[in-house]
């Protein structure tokens, strides 16, 4: 007998690039906008964007799998229904985001925002900025966004010193602790925040953190807006000292007319580092290699929740 395995996703679009799917896989739509359309879902895709409040509504349905389509799963454990299995969107969005780390660093330290407004007024306005070769670089977070970037960075001529939660050697070399970041700060030129969002990592970056860093020196953050307390990187963007790269930001988005808007030495891009082509298709084939665990009664990949 063939099994029966229902899947939901929300809208179309992942549906028609999953393609077609086994014998006895039913794919059915849910957008999580109320309750389930049965009482039994084996996977249950989320949303993508609309953060964690709609995983409330899992409560209607029994599942196998509750897969997210992000990398973070800050604040889910408050809406997914406590005997649910879940699992992030890992292997998804670790190259778009690293591409633009990228982007924010390269026009950050060559001065692209400053040719842009100089462009819109129609003056030619050349000037001299910072290399990212030779430049120091800290990444703070070394997990599959921090190994894509780096990879990304291998290219430009950079030193490149990696931070995690724990001091470990590997095969690309020394990751230093976070209780090291004090010593490490003081030669940072540029520093990538992509770290997940937690007790520990919630305003990591505060006064002492920027303080410690030297004039000039470059903050990007592709992880969440909150690793950052939004009144010391104010504090210190007002003044020029220091500047920024941020995809995330606290509040999020960002209210019309925000101060981090108007400052020439802040650039903000609407958390959209995982958004871009490559989603789709590479959500599709972990949707796909999921089905293919629960018809083989293999265990999922992914799973950072469990009951």
């Amino acid at each position: 007998m063939t099994q029966r395995l229902v899947v939901s996703t929300p809208g179309n679009a992942l549906r028609t690039m999953v393609g077609v799917v086994p014998d006895g896989v039913e794919m059915i739509r849910w957008d999580m906008d109320g309750p389930a359309p049965v009482g039994h879902i084996d996977i249950a895709v989320g949303p993508y964007m609309g953060g964690p409040q709609p995983l409330a509504l899992l409560a209607s349905a029994t599942t196998q799998l509750v897969q997210s389509q992000s990398i973070g799963y800050d604040g889910v454990r408050t809406f997914l229904p406590a005997d649910r299995v879940f699992a992030n969107a890992a292997s998804v969005h670790e190259a778009s985001t690293a591409e633009l780390a990228m982007a924010l660093i390269l026009a950050s330290q060559r001065g692209i925002p400053d040719f842009v407004r100089a462009s819109a007024k129609a003056t030619w306005s050349p000037a001299r900025y910072a290399s990212l070769a030779d430049r120091r670089v800290l990444i703070v977070g070394y997990g599959g966004i921090g190994v894509a970037l780096e990879r990304r960075l291998d290219g430009f001529e950079t030193s490149i010193t990696r931070v995690a939660r724990t001091a470990r050697d590997t095969d690309n070399g020394h990751i230093h602790g976070f209780d090291e970041l004090p010593t490490l700060l003081r030669d940072a030129e540029i520093v990538v925040l992509s770290v997940p969002l937690n007790d520990e990592t919630t305003h990591m970056v505060d006064a002492a953190f920027l303080a410690a860093l030297p004039d000039g020196a470059l903050v990007v953050n592709v992880a969440r807006g909150p690793v950052i307390d939004t009144d010391a990187l104010l504090a210190e963007a007002r003044t020029g000292r220091l500047r920024f790269g941020l995809d995330v930001t606290d509040p999020e988005p960002l209210p019309e007319g925000h101060e981090l808007f108007s400052l020439e030495n802040v650039l903000v891009s609407p958390h959209v580092g995982g958004a871009s082509t490559a989603m789709l298709p590479r959500m599709a084939a972990l949707l796909r290699r999921q089905i293919d665990h629960a018809l083989a009664g293999e265990p999922f990949e992914n799973v950072v929740i469990r009951p």
